[in-house]
């Protein structure tokens, strides 16, 4: 029990008010037009904040401004003669000052319209005694009618499964949540920005594909019935990009929508956004020192700050970013390894049976090295540090280290114990791709339905000659999960896959 005057009510059944909204719009549409589309604004709230919000009330009485505004009412507060409403539009909200002395007939019309309308305004600035600006309506206008009713204001949208489903209501009533994809418009901008200051060129490449590749990952399958030929929704745009390196566009990049046929977790959805990029004449050392320009750049520009809180963790994005290989974190998180019997593969099936870590007859040392690391080196790398030295197993499209070919020249960065990007320099020798190939069809016919196909194209691609390069892949969801500080995947999608309702 309460005795607060202002707690909320048992909420009202809302199949009784949505069939009384219906019953109001069926009276409107025997009078009428109800949903008009001749209402012309001629300001946005937002705009009217920034330009007149440090106003006193004197001013507004010796400089009228009038204007048109237009927006969701998401609240109404009726005092008899006048009311006031809250009114939202894409920049901000305001509020309207009603009075039945002004707006006559408009005014009882008011009276039974709902919160959740859309209504559009017209009058002069003020502000009221309250010190809020607002607009003192002379025309007022019902220009659509919202049939459901929103979320109360004390509870809003809080279940997580409706604001996923519902996102369409996650941003009328959720503030948070408009702020973030607002941020991570802000982000994609960023980083187009400084890859075209880079000198690189923005490009587009097939999303329907006639073989998948560029990533170990199982496709979405579909039919082009004119052709009566299977297609695939692309996994990565990696080998169009390279075929326009062996063209001549020496650096390019994609921000694209990639499809991995894959489970629902936290860090995953089956579609999503990466950005790739591909740079003539450079390394993976080259493209390291790109991301950290990138990273730093981005908490200049978004965060204002490289001083980064993330989940309860302070991640300091001032210092140069730590740049350390696979072994040498594997002997860091794992004491009593042996360093000498890293690359035993019978040694390494030891370790990880002795941690319960599963693994596949068909691994070779190098599958099993990321097998551990993955479990026990992934989840400590807190700060933002370049893991390097990845075994050649895993890394079919990197090139080979020139001095130890158990390795490719290829890095993963990781923040917060989560990987954000992925580069390496580019293996660009058409006989050992080809090769390389070979070894992921074979372990395809083993049973890895993540295992690449033979692309015949590519290969001929290279056999012109791909200049040596380096190349980059930044998961562009996972860089707006750390900045708007959101622990899942699912929170900076607008619209995330979900399992169908019951």
């Amino acid at each position: 029990m309460t005795d607060r005057d202002d707690a909320p009510a048992a909420a009202p059944d809302e199949n009784k008010l949505i069939a009384e909204r219906r019953q109001k719009l069926g009276e409107r549409r025997a009078h009428g037009s109800a949903f008009p589309n001749d209402w012309k604004r001629d300001a946005l709230t937002g705009d009217l904040a920034a330009s007149f919000g440090d106003k006193p009330a004197e001013w507004f009485e010796a400089n009228p401004i009038r204007v048109r505004v237009a927006g969701r009412m998401l609240a109404k507060r009726d005092m008899g003669k006048s009311s006031f409403v809250r009114l939202a539009d894409g920049s901000g909200a305001i509020q309207l000052f009603l009075q039945a002395n002004l707006l006559g007939e408009a005014y009882a019309d008011f009276k039974g319209w709902d919160v959740g309308d859309l209504v559009g305004a017209e009058g002069a600035l003020m502000r009221t005694r309250t010190g809020e600006l607002s607009v003192r309506a002379e025309t007022l206008r019902l220009l659509v009618k919202s049939l459901r009713p929103l979320p109360d204001k004390w509870h809003g949208l809080t279940d997580t499964e409706a604001r996923y489903r519902m996102r369409y209501v996650d941003l009328i009533v959720n503030p948070a949540s408009r702020a973030v994809f607002e941020l991570r418009t802000r982000i994609v901008r960023y980083l187009r920005g400084f890859l075209d200051a880079s000198g690189f060129m923005e490009v587009e490449t097939p999303m329907m594909q006639p073989i998948p590749g560029g990533a170990v990952a199982r496709p979405f399958v579909t039919h082009h019935n004119a052709l009566d030929v299977d297609m695939y929704l692309r996994i990565a745009p990696e080998l169009y990009l390279k075929r326009l390196l062996v063209g001549g566009f020496e650096r390019v990049y994609e921000i694209n929508r990639n499809f991995r046929n894959e489970g629902l977790s936290t860090r995953h959805n089956p579609e999503f956004t990466m950005l790739e990029c591909y740079q003539a004449y450079a390394d993976y050392v080259d493209v390291m020192d790109m991301v950290e320009r990138m990273f730093k750049g981005l908490c200049d520009t978004v965060a204002g700050t490289r001083h980064v809180d993330y989940q309860g963790t302070a991640l300091d994005f001032d210092r140069p970013f730590r740049r350390v290989t696979i072994e040498e974190l594997l002997l860091e998180h794992n004491p009593g390894l042996d360093p000498l019997s890293l690359r035993d593969g019978a040694y390494l099936r030891r370790v990880l049976d002795e941690r319960g870590i599963p693994h596949q007859s068909a691994d070779g040392p190098g599958k099993l090295q990321i097998e551990l690391f993955d479990k026990t080196c992934e989840p400590a790398l807190t700060q933002p540090t370049f893991v390097y030295a990845y075994p050649t197993e895993v890394s079919p499209l990197s090139r080979c280290n020139d001095q130890d070919p158990f390795i490719t020249d290829r890095f993963e960065f990781f923040i917060a114990g989560r990987e954000l990007a992925n580069g390496f320099s580019e293996l660009n020798d058409p006989e050992e791709q080809a090769a390389r190939f070979r070894e992921q069809v074979a372990r395809k016919d083993a049973g890895d339905d993540e295992a690449m196909y033979f692309d015949a194209d590519y290969v001929r691609a290279l056999e012109y000659g791909m200049p040596p390069a380096g190349g980059l892949g930044v998961g562009v969801d996972r860089v707006v999960m750390l900045f708007a500080n959101v622990p899942s995947i699912r929170d900076v999608l607008l619209f995330p896959q979900m399992k169908p309702e019951a």
